[in-house]
């Protein structure tokens, strides 16, 4: 009887199971069975011509059902993507609109913009040191791109971010899409970006992090066919850090590679790709290359002879996406059978594993998962949430770098004129990776919402002596001043080959604030020695005059929609700033080393610095003082494997509370090899209510105090000592002890 009855059950099951398989068209399509398993029934209904069009044309496949992408045709490598530092980019500048096309009818036809929420540049994202934030931020990109493809099947859900390049130098054009020189810094702020881009989900990501660009991408002049060479050590131990931490801690699964090369080897044709990205790091899914870079390995690079040669090279490397034209240098490389299908049926694996996680590959959308509702809900950058992440991420990022005689924060009962003078007084810059916000407050206009109803009147000019004389007629002065973020070349005003300004294609020649700006900032503290300098800038500037005379100096980045309502709430004292910078302010340009000259050994970062600097790494003041003590370690040894937990009181002696950073960074002592001189291993942001004490902790594992070891290929883990420093910058070590490891 038992065993008529449990074939009964099993015939139950059965045709359960058959009645399962019979609702999907195909067995892809069918979310329970294993990846593998799907992937491999897609690879085996795919013609030859839709997997290469599956290699950058777009991610769809109208034969089968599938759509990665909006189903109207676009330049190779921009369906199914959409760019994502600091705010999805649905226009801006650079009309990322244009990049993805929609269908002519809806709220926004055809090639329009979409605007979406604005956030500040990286370069302030990682000032804040918050990775919490971070995740907010981007959770809410990914949220608004949902929104935009699945109720107007526009962009795509592939997000290129975060960029987990390192600023080793400041003349670099594109520092400000870098949270900065730190790997450990960094890799954490990317880690936390990936997790909110992609979300919690077990089975479908929200969106899916690009990171980008595998690997020393931090020069741009030359940078199609220029060469980034340092050793292994460096390669482990500081420029990979950040995008193994991306893979490993954040799950991330798409990959950008950089337009240069390593050691003489273009990173679009990179062995790192198989022997670091996917054996050592577990990766398995998308890597793409830059836009070009296919070309520039044969035009630029000149490593390989022809089209053919480099689309071979490519994809025996491990690329499955390609952003430029490809499908004829590919049909040729399989017709000199230097590519087999069974090579591109290897790398599209990857693809595919990404679009399954996306819920491309269902037989239904993930839109329930999502919880994003189709054409007709609200916009999500409409709603009031957004703009106060947008304010919040705005007044965490920014770093009060001076302030004697405590002239800020100024009191409307005591001030009742203020002059807001200067070329980026009343403008809010976007650079070339921004959207459109759906509206943007200017510095000018923050301080006049802020005064709204107080007895204070707030004049603005552009620069000039209109400006100088408002100041001498006012009460304070403010003089916003920085660059522009953003030129076209040949059109727009000023021209960029200004050697003061930087972006994407072009390094800075000098790293000293244009003349003008210069000469406003003195002549009007001239004209009221009540002057603070509010620098908007996408990169430090040697503003040593302003150091030296002017009383108070704040430093923000360009782009965030909320820049005015923060600035003015920080200068008003109803937000204590607490922004700490994440690269080295040089005193000088002269300090620098060649900026092609990748041995940080050579004098970069504040790991290896010679001589003074103008501000330090890690570097941020606050209307309040905060005093750190009692730092204790749970255990005087660190074992291999092991971890010690440190912890250390903040005391606010201050009547304001506030946000500290309190910053652990690690000495070898006694080690026979060659090491940092300070290494950041850990931090911790920590509320702490005026004349209140709260206690931070922050562990600290061997693992992260190892060193590569190039004889042997692996990481070691040395017996040596370490002395363990805790402080508010790393010129400002207050409390250290010494750690052994065994």
């Amino acid at each position: 009887m038992n065993s008529i009855k449990r074939l009964g059950v099993a015939g139950i099951l059965a045709a359960s199971s058959q009645l399962l398989v019979a609702q999907f068209h195909y067995p892809f399509q069918n979310p329970s069975l294993p990846d593998s398993q799907r992937i491999q029934n897609v690879l085996s209904l795919l013609t030859l011509q839709e997997k290469i069009d599956l290699l950058g044309k777009d991610l769809n496949v109208p034969r089968l059902g599938i759509y990665g992408s909006p189903k109207i045709d676009t330049i190779p490598g921009s369906s199914g993507q959409f760019e994502g530092l600091h705010g999805l980019a649905v226009g801006g500048p650079n009309h990322w609109g244009n990049h993805s096309p929609g269908p002519p009818t809806g709220p926004w036809p055809g090639k329009s913009t979409i605007p979406t929420t604005q956030f500040p540049q990286p370069s302030g994202l990682g000032q804040t040191w918050d990775p919490t934030l971070l995740q907010r931020i981007a959770a809410e990109e990914a949220t608004e791109a949902r929104y935009i493809f699945q109720s107007y099947n526009r962009g795509g859900l592939i997000i290129r971010a975060p960029n987990a390049d390192l600023a080793r130098d400041p003349r670099w054009g594109r520092s400000e899409e870098s949270y900065g020189e730190d790997p450990f810094l960094v890799g954490t702020m990317s880690v936390a970006f990936v997790q909110g881009l992609q979300g919690t989900d077990p089975r479908y990501w929200l969106t899916a992090s690009l990171v980008k660009h595998f690997l020393a991408n931090s020069n741009e002049d030359g940078r199609s066919g220029s060469s980034s060479n340092f050793d292994a050590r460096l390669l482990h131990e500081y420029y990979s850090v950040p995008f193994r931490m991306a893979i490993e801690q954040g799950g991330a699964n798409a990959l950008m590679t950089a337009y240069n090369a390593y050691n003489g080897i273009p990173m679009a044709t990179s062995p790192l790709l198989r022997s670091m990205v996917m054996d050592r790091w577990g990766f398995n899914g998308m890597i793409d290359t830059d836009r070009g870079a296919l070309t520039f390995m044969v035009t630029k690079h000149k490593y390989y002879p022809d089209m053919a040669k480099a689309a071979a090279g490519a994809i025996h490397a491990g690329v499955n996406q390609f952003l430029n034209p490809y499908q004829d240098a590919v049909k040729a490389a399989l017709q000199q059978k230097l590519l087999t299908e069974a090579d591109i049926d290897r790398d599209l694996q990857g693809v595919l594993r990404v679009m399954l996680r996306l819920g491309f590959l269902d037989s239904s959308s993930p839109a329930a998962y999502t919880g994003i509702k189709a054409a007709g809900a609200p916009a999500p950058w409409d709603g009031q949430a957004a703009r106060l992440l947008a304010l919040q991420a705005t007044e965490e990022s920014i770093v009060l770098l001076k302030n004697s005689a405590n002239l800020l924060p100024l009191n409307p009962s005591t001030v009742h004129s203020i002059a807001v003078v200067g070329p980026s007084a009343n403008v809010v810059y976007l650079d070339g990776y921004s959207g459109t916000p759906p509206s943007a407050v200017t510095p000018f206009q923050g301080l006049q919402h802020k005064t709204n109803g107080a007895k204070v009147t707030v004049r603005y000019s552009p620069g000039g002596s209109e400006a100088v004389h408002l100041a001498k007629n006012s009460d304070v002065a403010i003089v916003v001043v920085g660059n522009r973020a953003f030129c076209r070349r040949k059109t727009d005003p000023p021209p960029c080959p200004d050697p003061t300004e930087g972006q994407e294609g072009k390094d800075r020649r000098q790293i000293h604030l244009k003349p003008d700006q210069e000469k406003l900032i003195q002549d009007v503290y001239a004209a009221n020695p009540r002057t603070v300098v509010v620098l908007v800038s996408s990169f430090p500037y040697t503003i040593r005059w302003a150091k030296q005379n002017v009383p108070a100096i704040l430093q923000m980045a360009n782009n965030s929609e909320e820049e005015g309502d923060a600035l003015a709430n920080v200068i008003f004292g109803d937000y204590n700033p607490s922004g700490h910078l994440t690269v080295t302010w040089p005193e000088s340009g002269s300090q620098l080393p060649p900026m092609m000259d990748y041995n940080l050994l050579d004098g970069r970062t504040y790991m290896y610095w010679k001589g003074d600097t103008l501000f330090p790494f890690g570097f941020g003041l606050s209307y309040t003082k905060f005093k750190l003590s009692g730092l204790h370690a749970s255990t005087s040894t660190l074992s291999a494997g092991g971890a010690i937990r440190l912890s250390v009181k903040v005391a606010n002696a201050g009547g304001r509370p506030g946000d500290e950073v309190v910053q652990l960074y690690v000495e070898h002592v006694g080690s026979k090899v060659a090491r940092p001189r300070l290494e950041l291993k850990g931090f911790a942001r920590v509320y702490v209510p005026a004349h209140g004490t709260v206690t931070a902790a922050i562990p600290l594992t061997a693992k992260s105090v190892r060193y590569w070891d190039a004889s042997s290929n692996a990481w070691v883990l040395e017996k040596d000592r370490i002395r363990v420093m805790v402080g508010d910058s790393s010129a400002d070590l207050k409390l250290s002890k010494l750690v052994k490891v065994q």
